[in-house]
């Protein structure tokens, strides 16, 4: 392997690593390599929906990053699930199909990046859907990457969504419309009762492909320059470093967290930041890792008078045996949707246009997401706002790339991210105080009966944690954004022969659950670097 050369280099196997190789190494001519620093996909856990309580958790699956104290969250450190995996986070994610908004995208456009507006990426969104219900114009059936429909009503999150249209929130069977706002049941990425990430999706049907190298449990420890341009990476394979060469291009995938902390390591980022640890400046780019963005969720609990939760089936070993035995023989059940089925977008502030916060309505409640059930029967209501003006940095804190870096979310730093995320609870709390669903709940357990918005906001202060959805680290933009790291075709700025494709790219986080963003970027990322579009 040393000094083994690739036309290709893709560093990170997770969502967007996964598109690239298969899409680069459809034409036999193109040889690829990808790393990914975890292990295969090989856990059950991985591939049952419901399994990411598991792996939510695991040191083999996930790098289990903590931010520093947040000072708006009462100096508490959030703790940061990441996928260490083929597949990465779509192999430990809840699996929600969501895009974001039409206006997120021309957000994008309109920021400086030409191509990246809603008409250019719709084809790639479309490119990857396999839906099983919804079509043209807006949808496809028969890409990649599965989005299924939860086959079987259930009573609660039937009374959330007619309190939801009681409230003036319309009914809606496609939340990846023109017109995101709404109220009804989520559709996830599985098919036939099993998770479809973008390993099942892209690598399984292209590991066999003699053109594709994949390597797992490698960690690249940083890209290798020649006159400011990539030739290279350095990677840790068993505790041995070893090096492999690129004759077309390096391509970082490795996501919000580890591609700016690569980058940096590799000499790419502020100036001042690299000399601190003794880092040659390959290229002195003040935006890597800065521009950090996340959703923010506030998980509340109530707990219901009827029997109707899922803690009730699995408090008990029948409970148990039901579920397993209606997965076993029909792939149905709950061990095949995955914790979250009810979903909503709506507007809490008086000056939006758009829906601000969404929704994640879970038919179970336990005090943290993948935590231990309640003994009672209950239910979690989590809500974000979806596009907060909080922003965060991720700075490397060691030469060593097997530390990990320094994650400043600095939520709720802004008024409009407080108000929204008060109001958002606030929305919540009305939800359970009108019928139909007021005649189910017996008492709320989270939060413990606020009387004001600053003790709603002390709830948020106390108990709020990450949705999962870092982004915008490596952000593309325009000449005249000195913060831009990327240009609008995802080359980085300064050296040659180098791209960054995954979350970090985006200028702005989307509105909503970052997956299948992430997957529409890389595919339309492919078709940049073969010089398609």
């Amino acid at each position: 392997m040393e000094h083994q050369s690739f036309d290709y280099i893709i560093v990170g196997g997770g969502s967007s690593g996964s598109v690239l190789a298969n899409r680069l190494s459809e034409n036999p001519q193109n040889s690829v390599c990808l790393l990914e620093a975890g292990p295969r996909d090989w856990s059950p856990w991985i591939h049952l929906p419901i399994g990411y309580a598991k792996t939510m958790w695991d040191p083999r699956f996930n790098w289990k990053f903590e931010t520093e104290p947040e000072p708006a969250m009462n100096d508490r450190p959030i703790y940061w699930p990441r996928g260490k995996t083929l597949g990465g986070s779509s192999s430990i994610n809840g699996l929600i199909f969501i895009r974001g908004q039409k206006e997120d995208y021309d957000g994008w456009r309109n920021l400086g990046n030409p191509g990246w507006g809603w008409d250019d990426v719709l084809p790639y969104f479309k490119k990857a859907e396999g839906n099983d219900r919804l079509g043209e114009p807006l949808h496809s059936k028969t890409g990649p990457l599965k989005a299924s429909s939860i086959p079987k009503k259930h009573a609660l999150v039937e009374a959330f969504i007619k309190t939801a249209n009681a409230l003036g929130v319309p009914k809606t069977e496609d939340f990846n419309n023109l017109t995101q706002e709404g109220v009804g049941y989520f559709q996830l990425s599985t098919h036939k009762g099993l998770r479809c990430s973008a390993a099942v999706a892209y690598l399984k049907p292209a590991k066999q492909r003699s053109n594709l190298t994949i390597l797992t449990n490698s960690q690249v420890s940083k890209v290798i320059f020649e006159n400011k341009k990539a030739f290279g990476v350095e990677f840790i394979q068993q505790g041995i470093k070893k090096t492999i060469r690129s004759n077309k291009e390096v391509i970082l995938s490795a996501g919000a967290i580890q591609s700016p902390q690569i980058l940096q390591l590799s000499g790419v980022g502020p100036a001042k930041l690299l000399q601190e640890f003794n880092i040659p400046v390959v290229h002195d780019l003040p935006g890597v890792g800065e521009n950090l963005q996340d959703h923010l969720q506030f998980r509340l609990i109530y707990e219901l008078n009827q029997p109707i939760s899922t803690n009730i089936q699995l408090s008990s070993w029948f409970g148990k045996l039901k579920m397993g035995l209606e997965w076993l023989l029909l792939r149905g059940g709950p061990l095949s949707i995955g914790i979250n089925q009810g979903g909503l977008f709506t507007r809490v502030m008086k000056d939006s246009k758009t829906p601000d916060i969404q929704f994640h309505m879970a038919t179970l409640s336990a005090d943290m997401a993948g935590g231990k059930v309640h003994p009672f029967s209950g239910f979690t209501m989590s809500v974000c706002q979806l596009r907060p003006e909080s922003r965060g940095y991720v700075r490397i804190q060691s030469a060593d790339p097997l530390s990990p870096p320094k994650i400043v979310a600095n939520y709720l730093a802004t008024q409009l991210d407080r108000d929204t995320s008060v109001a958002a609870v606030n929305f919540a709390r009305k939800i359970t105080q009108t019928e139909p669903m007021r005649f189910l709940v017996t008492r709320e357990v989270k939060p413990n009966n606020p009387q004001s918005d600053e003790e709603v906001l002390e709830f948020c202060r106390n108990t709020g944690a990450t949705i999962f959805h870092p982004t915008s680290t490596c952000q593309m933009g325009p000449d005249s954004n000195p913060m831009a790291v990327l240009d609008s075709s995802l080359r980085v700025r300064g050296v040659e022969g180098l791209r960054v494709v995954d979350c970090s790219a985006m200028p702005t986080v989307p509105s909503g659950n970052t997956n299948w963003p992430a997957v529409m970027l890389a595919e339309r990322a492919a078709d940049l670097i073969l010089g398609r579009i």
